[in-house]
């Protein structure tokens, strides 16, 4: 039977003390020494990532603030006061969610609410999750209140996206940013949790837990509590694969000793068989992706405990980053995250990672690439003897096809183009004209292409191409003359033999003689 009254991992092993804030020692000294000191501010605002302990130390706080012993750098977590503020039930300690109550009517209830003196605490707390989700009018609302609220009121607002807050609300609040915790930390917290529920995991299973959350405790202590919940015994790392979704460790060395092989079937068949185990191509796309970054990290010369992806693939990716260098891995890193992104809204994840592993497997050395461009660059350019340097503009196109007799004919038909025949002259007449020698001393200056074309239109053989081209036209089409203007607007028309349709002409009287 199932137990009604059950806590969760995360909950049951929150941090009560700032003590226990695990990779966030400047915060729990910056907020410890302010109490302290007396330096209590009105407004704090915490920032971070998921699961960090933004929401726990504003908790803490809020007891240390309140304790029966207080204000006091630790809470004791004795009194009635901590105790109910822990269980959150301490009518003092207000924690509201903005993004349920993100509107400027809660606002104006809070507002309502802080003249208000607490009920038995020194101070009222007012706690609000995921500030950023409140709207516009909200904060507008809020800004009077926040700059100066009665001296029994503190607010505390955490959230997980700062550059949303508007800069009249950031300049009112005490910030802290909450880091991201480090694997070695999350592993060791994790080693005490197993400890205290008296269950067996083998440290390789805890690190892999504790890398597989990205620095969010609150993510490794609820994967825990899935293996914890499905292990019948000791939990390895087998176990870990198969809940997260990823591969093991020596079929990854393998998958990217193949792409550094260039072995795109070796790669393949290494992901396939990673496949196969029960993996999520993404999850094993992923772990590529963590090799590949210490194999970047190698290669750029970085000290081996930086390397904290790669201990159990084996192969040596301090070998493999400076085989591939630098600029090759980086081609790589970038073709792994665009097929991440496309898997995200794709139904064909294996064939894009199928995809992703034969380009990588592909890819071209960058290191030899640049070295070739290189060399080709500094070799000195040496002249052949005999050939003379190509000219920059050449207007002489390609020869017309003459008749086999060698003869041109003269142009007898209308349907010849004006600028076919002036081109082909013109090119007779660039090709028969002597090429001046230029003198050795000062180089000649190049003519551009436009004057080129004008002295070639005005070459004497151009000039006589058109006089006998304009006589064609006017055998084969009558000339056009231009008529009377009619309601201010001229007309043309050809002038013809044939008489009007009104009727015929009127003849011209005959003027006599002498």
């Amino acid at each position: 039977m199932a137990n009604a009254a059950y806590q969760v991992v995360a909950r049951r092993y929150r941090p009560q003390l700032f003590a226990d804030l695990i990779g966030q020692e400047h915060v729990a000294r910056g907020l410890s020494g302010a109490i302290e000191s007396g330096r209590i501010g009105h407004a704090y605002l915490f920032t971070g990532a998921r699961g960090v302990g933004k929401t726990s130390a504003a908790r803490i706080y809020a007891k240390a603030l309140n304790c029966d012993a207080g204000p006091a750098a630790e809470p004791c977590n004795v009194c009635d006061a901590c105790q109910a503020i822990t269980a959150g039930q301490d009518v003092d300690v207000v924690e509201i969610d903005a993004a349920s109550n993100r509107g400027i009517d809660e606002i104006r209830s809070l507002r309502q609410n802080v003249a208000v003196r607490p009920a038995r605490g020194r101070f009222k707390v007012y706690i609000i999750d995921e500030v950023h989700m409140l709207t516009r009018e909200a904060f507008n609302a809020l800004l009077k209140t926040l700059e100066e609220p009665p001296g029994h009121v503190k607010f505390v607002f955490c959230t997980t996206e700062p550059e949303k807050l508007p800069i009249t609300i950031l300049s009112r609040c005490q910030r802290f940013d909450f880091v991201t915790v480090d694997t070695p930390a999350i592993a060791r917290r994790l080693a005490q949790i197993v400890e205290a529920e008296g269950a067996e995991v083998s440290p390789e299973a805890l690190h892999l837990i504790a890398r597989r959350a990205a620095g969010s405790m609150r993510d490794s202590q609820s994967l825990l509590e899935q293996l914890l919940g499905a292990a019948t015994g000791p939990i390895g790392i087998e176990d870990v694969h198969a809940v997260i979704g990823t591969g093991s460790e020596e079929r990854i060395g393998e998958l990217l000793a193949g792409i550094a092989a260039r072995d795109p079937a070796r790669g393949i068949a290494a992901l396939d068989a990673a496949l196969a185990g029960g993996a999520d191509p993404g999850g094993v796309l992923e772990q590529l992706l963590a090799g590949l970054r210490d194999c970047l990290l190698a290669s750029v010369g970085c000290r081996e405990n930086l390397l904290a992806n790669s201990s159990g693939l084996g192969v040596d990716v301090a070998a493999l980053g400076r085989e591939l260098g630098t600029a090759t891995i980086l081609a790589m890193l970038q073709i792994l995250d665009q097929a991440l992104g496309r898997m995200r809204t794709s139904g064909h994840a294996a064939v894009i990672a199928e995809m992703a592993v034969v380009r990588l497997a592909s890819i071209e050395d960058f290191e030899s690439l640049a070295a070739a461009i290189d060399r080709v660059a500094a070799a000195p350019v040496q002249s052949v003897p005999g050939l003379r340097e190509k000219k920059t503009t050449d207007l002489t196109p390609a020869k017309a096809a003459q008749p086999a007799n060698g003869q041109v004919s003269p142009p007898a038909a209308a349907s010849v183009a004006p600028v076919a025949a002036v081109a082909a002259v013109a090119a007779v007449a660039v090709s028969v004209a002597p090429v001046a020698t230029p003198p050795a001393s000062p180089p000649p200056r190049a003519r551009s292409q436009v004057a080129l074309i004008r002295a070639a239109t005005d070459h004497p053989l151009v000039t006589h191409a058109r006089t006998l081209f304009d006589a064609v036209v006017r055998k084969v089409e009558p000339p056009r003359t231009r008529e009377p203007e009619r309601d201010g607007v001229l007309t043309a028309g050809l002038v013809t033999d044939a008489a009007p349709d009104d009727g015929p002409a009127e003849a011209e009287p005959e003027v006599p003689d002498g």
